[in-house]
């Protein structure tokens, strides 16, 4: 019996798709919470101006505080009933300016 013939293919073709500035943002929120640092980390990522990356951080901050305080809950389906209906709860957020900050570090001490 012969052995099989190879069969030539053609070139294997790579896509290239350069991350994005949003993609950037996404990247440096995880690794700072300063909006500051953010924007220089994006920036230095992408190689962009500082003040677009600054417009990018900001943008990514209002969109990240909006979806925080939104949250979509579908209670269950009863016998009988169609499918589901989603409702959209909004978490107000505290209008008391008294709150105390916690600490950051809890220090325990040992019996």
């Amino acid at each position: 019996m012969r052995p099989a013939k190879k069969k030539s293919r053609p070139p294997v073709r790579v896509r290239h798709d350069p991350p994005t500035l949003e993609e950037a943002v996404f990247a440096a929120r995880g690794l700072t919470d300063d909006l500051e640092h953010q924007a220089e980390i994006a920036a230095q990522l992408m190689g962009a101006d500082l003040d677009e990356a600054r417009e990018a951080v900001r943008l990514a901050e209002v969109a990240a505080a909006q979806e925080a305080r939104r949250t979509i809950v579908t209670p269950a389906a009863r016998y009988g009933e169609a499918a589901p209906r989603g409702v959209i709860v909004e978490r107000r957020p505290s209008r008391n300016f008294m709150t105390v900050p916690r600490p950051a570090v809890v220090r325990l001490t040992p019996r």
